[in-house]
């Protein structure tokens, strides 16, 4: 039995996603007032499960469809079809008061941590704030005590609870951002690239804040990243995204090893090495041409227009992702 069977023999499976597409409608250019509206397909048909206590990571370059794909996971983006079951129970088709619910159990950290942050609440106040909305019968004291704890945790020293966001440095602030959305104990946590905006050393600081967290709650975690040295570095599994489509799926230290798309490989090939000598006589796979706009993709595969391995069948047919729950791959010319 491999690895990933065994994790799913073990371990609950929390979170399906079936064929999820998010559709933006464009309002036409054209001087003429009937002329229809594009559409940009931001995501379109990803398909991708996660377990208690994993980490799928979601890596692709800009424009690509990672935070979006995120973001109609926990619901700030409306999905246009497909399906996004959370514990049996599918998000996409719930109501209003039934989601409000889940989001107890799905919470955010986003990609600037200052940003995110309300300038004007004390710290103590932000990361209460999830407790105060859905656990409103607590008192000020338990809720006082439950945000000193967390802020413990997370590394914060409880006597800066009355400070303000602008008092702490971009990696504070992440921390800030971390105890928020664990204060009300979630089984998920989506993390749309939350290093991106920090110094090297604080993002290894973040990271292994999140393994450790997620090691001593059993939590399981969507992390979304550009540098695939930290997606290797924290996931069990990752996808590989392209223009809103799915690409490549598998295990970490699979697909790492043995990467099998032509975009997955030009990915890997840019991720530097820390052998000067291996890292210095290594072959960069660069891409050619920028990304297809997703309101006019390509035809067939959307990858070929840059793929240095297209053929004319590329453009005939859309590849579908193939192979097993260890690796799979979407290229017509790939086994």
């Amino acid at each position: 039995m491999g690895e990933l069977e065994q994790m799913s023999a073990d371990k609950k499976l929390i979170l399906d996603v079936k064929d999820l597409k998010v559709h933006f409608s464009i309002a036409s250019k054209s001087a003429w007032p009937w002329s229809k509206p594009a559409t940009l397909k931001a995501v379109d048909g990803v398909n991708v499960h996660l377990y208690e206590g994993e980490t799928l990571g979601v890596v692709g370059e800009s424009g690509c469809g990672k935070s979006t794909f995120a973001r109609a996971i926990i619901g700030l983006v409306e999905a246009t079809d497909g399906d996004v079951v959370w514990m049996g129970q599918d998000l996409t088709k719930m109501k209003d008061v039934q989601r409000r619910e889940t989001r107890k159990e799905i919470q955010m950290i986003f990609q600037d941590p200052l940003a995110s942050l309300n300038p004007r609440m004390t710290i103590g106040d932000i990361i209460a704030e999830p407790l105060e909305t859905f656990y409103p019968k607590l008192s000020k004291a338990e809720v006082k005590d439950r945000v000193k704890e967390m802020m413990m945790r997370v590394g914060l020293l409880p006597n800066v609870i009355n400070r303000y966001p602008h008092e702490f440095s971009g990696g504070q602030c992440q921390r800030i951002g971390i105890a928020r959305a664990l204060i009300l104990k979630p089984k998920m946590i989506i993390c749309d690239e939350p290093v991106s905006a920090l110094d090297v050393s604080i993002q290894a600081q973040v990271v292994n804040l999140l393994k450790e967290l997620q090691k001593e709650l059993g939590l399981s975690l969507v992390f979304i990243a550009h540098d695939l040295s930290v997606v290797k570095h924290i996931s069990d599994r990752v996808l590989v995204m392209y223009l809103g489509n799915a690409v490549e799926l598998g295990e970490s230290d699979e697909l790492f090893a043995n990467p099998k798309h032509p975009y997955t490989r030009a990915l890997m090939s840019a991720v530097p090495i820390p052998d000067p000598e291996i890292e210095r006589n290594k072959t960069i796979q660069m891409l050619e041409g920028d990304l297809p706009s997703p309101i006019n993709p390509p035809s067939g595969c959307v990858f070929r227009t840059r793929c240095p391995m297209a053929k004319e069948i590329c453009a005939q047919h859309k590849p579908q992702i193939k192979g097993g729950d260890k690796h799979s791959v979407s290229c017509l010319l790939v086994d």
